[in-house]
C-alpha cells in the first residue's frame, strides 16, 4: 500500500473522513489549549469531572428533543456548570477540598446520567452519548466545534496575560486589583463549552481525552508557556489525524482510537521528551557523572 493510499486517500475520497478531520482540527484548536492551562493551573482532573458532568444534562436533551446537538449541548452545558458552581460553593462554605466536592458532584451527575438514559433510552443511545462518534458529525456540529475553537482562541489571547499570572501566583494577581475571580470564571465557561463541542464527536466519556492527554505530554517537551500551548495543539491535532486513519484501515471506533493515540503520544513524551522526558534526564544524570 502506497503512503498515498494509506495517508490522504482515505480523506481524499470519503466525505465523512474529511468532515471526521475538520472536526477533530477544530476541538484539537480549542480544547489542547484549554488542557494546557489547567495542567499549569494543577487542575488537571477538573476537565474530567467536568467531562463526565455533561451527562445529566445531555441526556435531559436528549429524552426531550432526540439527537438534538442544540437541545443536548446546551443540556450538558448547563449540567455541568451546575456542577462547577455546586462544587465551588461547598468549598468556600465547608473545610472540604475543592477536587473532593467535584469528585462527589460529578460522580452523583454521571451516575443519575447513565440511569436516565438507561431508563428511558435504549443501550445503543448510552453507546452513542457515552462514546459519540465523529464519523458521524453534522453541519451543525461542525459550526459549533469551529465556533467554539475560534471564541477560545479569541478569548485565551485576549486573557493571556492575567491568566499566566493567575496559574503562577493568585495571590499576586489579587494583592495588585487584577480580575482573578472574572478570569477563573471565563476560564471555566471556556472549559465547558470546550467539553460541549467535544462530545458531539467523542462522547462525553472521551472528550475529555484530546484536551487532556495532549496537555499534559506537553510538559515534557516545553518549558514556556508559549511551547506548552503549541505543543499540546500539534499532538492533539497528530492524535486526531492518525486516529481517523487508524479507525478507517483497522475498522476501530474512531473516538477510542483517537485517545489511545493520543495516550502514546503521552507515553513517548514521558519516556523521550525533551524537556524532562526520562531518557533525557537519564542521559543528563550520567554526563553530570562523568564531569
Amino acid at each position: 500500500m502506497s503512503a498515498y493510499e494509506l495517508l490522504l486517500q482515505p480523506f481524499a475520497d470519503y466525505g465523512f473522513m474529511r468532515r471526521a478531520l475538520v472536526a477533530t482540527v477544530a476541538l484539537a484548536l480549542g480544547s489542547a489549549p484549554i488542557g494546557a492551562v489547567l495542567v499549569m493551573r494543577r487542575m488537571s482532573l477538573m476537565g474530567d469531572a467536568m467531562a463526565h458532568a455533561l451527562l445529566p444534562g445531555v441526556a435531559v436533551g436528549f429524552l426531550w428533543a432526540g439527537f438534538s446537538i442544540t437541545a443536548m449541548s446546551l443540556g450538558g452545558f448547563v449540567a455541568a456548570m451546575s456542577v462547577a458552581l455546586a462544587a465551588g460553593w461547598v468549598t468556600r462554605h465547608t473545610q472540604q477540598r475543592e477536587d473532593a466536592s467535584v469528585a462527589a458532584f460529578y460522580l452523583m451527575a454521571l451516575a443519575l446520567g447513565v440511569l436516565l438514559i438507561s431508563t428511558r433510552g435504549s443501550s445503543v443511545d448510552l453507546l452513542n452519548v457515552l462514546f459519540g462518534s465523529v464519523l458521524a458529525v453534522d453541519d451543525a456540529a461542525l459550526l459549533l466545534m469551529a465556533g467554539v475553537a475560534s471564541v477560545t482562541l479569541l478569548t485565551l489571547a485576549a486573557l493571556a496575560r492575567p491568566l499566566v499570572v493567575e496559574c503562577v501566583d493568585p495571590g499576586f494577581l489579587k494583592s495588585v486589583g487584577g480580575p482573578g475571580s472574572a478570569v477563573h470564571a471565563v476560564f471555566m465557561v471556556l472549559a465547558v463549552a470546550n467539553l460541549v463541542a467535544g462530545f458531539q464527536a467523542l462522547g462525553t466519556l472521551m472528550a475529555v481525552g484530546l484536551m487532556m492527554l495532549p496537555a499534559t505530554a506537553a510538559r515534557f517537551w516545553a518549558a514556556q508557556v508559549g511551547g506548552q500551548l503549541l505543543s499540546a495543539v500539534v499532538m492533539a491535532v497528530l492524535s486526531g489525524v492518525a486516529g481517523l486513519l487508524l479507525s478507517f484501515h483497522l475498522q476501530w471506533p474512531s473516538g477510542p482510537a483517537i485517545v489511545l493515540v493520543a495516550g502514546g503520544l503521552y507515553l513517548l513524551s514521558v519516556a523521550a521528551g525533551a524537556h524532562d522526558g526520562l531518557l533525557w534526564r537519564r542521559l543528563r544524570l550520567h554526563q553530570h557523572r562523568v564531569a
